[in-house]
């Protein structure tokens, strides 16, 4: 059963860490979170020999978290307990992952990468380090989650996104729905008539999808089955997410068939490296 206790959030001091603390008020809130860590790491090594004589006597680890401490008073309502934890390493994604280990955390909370004004940036390489769930919120995310989607390729690794749709559900009496985007095998496509494939390709889908959800008792849940045509299964999930008007997508961290893939480096990599307008929460 999923289960959602502890929660880090990465800050940088740029203008998302507001948003990224409000949503973690909320989550906490709704969630009924039993503690929320809140982490930020200086590079000291960025910073000029220029301004070393000027910084040597200030305190820099004081001064930040007094600032977080202010963001939280005016931003965070939730009950649930805080800790600010502030570190000099030269690699955040070591870091992040370091912490989320020794604290348990079950949800990594990051900013959506803005490619415009490059704030939240975070590599993809946590996606490959981190063992517990992440969640990329955008700047212009709503505390809203009424409206779930799933994204699913029936594989076991998929499974996960719906034990979290579940849990979710039952927290915040959500909807749900269970999406599926298919592609003609384009090993096929030279030889077969495209258009002759696609009505056998979907009921194949059909029937994959019923014994899926089937077999992990979600008979109920709404099912939407998207053909990919010309688009990538990332961008096809996302249009679909965002025309439904979803407050929230989930996707599992890897998975795979023929008709479609959620590997990282393929579906789940292209929609963290996505500008999103929605939040996207990645299953481990």
């Amino acid at each position: 059963m999923k289960n959602i206790k502890n929660v880090l959030v990465a800050l940088d001091l740029s203008e998302i860490d507001t948003k990224l603390i409000e949503y973690a008020s909320f989550l906490a809130e709704k969630l009924s979170l039993e503690k929320v860590y809140f982490v930020h790491n200086i590079k000291k090594y960025e910073i000029s020999e220029l301004f070393a004589e000027q910084l040597k006597d200030i305190n820099l680890d004081g001064l930040i978290t007094e600032e977080i401490e202010d963001k939280l008073k005016n931003h965070f309502s939730a009950t649930s307990e805080t800790e600010i934890l502030i570190s000099e390493d030269h690699y955040t994604e070591s870091l992040i992952n370091y912490v989320a280990n020794k604290y348990l955390i079950d949800l990594l909370i990051v900013g959506n990468k803005d490619h415009q004004t490059g704030t939240g940036v975070i590599p993809d390489k946590l996606l490959r380090l981190m063992k517990c769930d992440i969640l990329a919120i955008p700047k212009n995310a709503s505390e809203k989650l009424e409206n779930i989607w799933i994204g699913t390729d029936f594989s076991k690794e998929s499974r996960k996104s719906l034990q979290l749709g579940r849990f979710l559900k039952d927290k915040l009496q959500a909807q749900l729905t269970a999406a599926h985007v298919f592609n003609v095998p384009i090993q096929f496509s030279p030889y077969l008539d495209k258009e002759e494939m696609l009505p056998k390709i979907e009921k194949h889908t059909r029937e994959k999808f019923s014994k899926f959800l089937s077999k992990n008792n979600e008979d109920l849940m709404e099912t939407r089955i998207i053909r990919g045509r010309d688009s990538s299964v990332s961008t096809r999930l996302l249009e679909e997410s965002i025309k439904n008007e979803a407050d929230l997508l989930v996707v599992s961290d890897k998975g795979g068939n023929i008709f479609s893939s959620l590997l990282v480096g393929s579906v789940t990599d292209e929609l963290f490296d996505s500008d999103l307008p929605l939040p996207l929460w990645v299953c481990k």
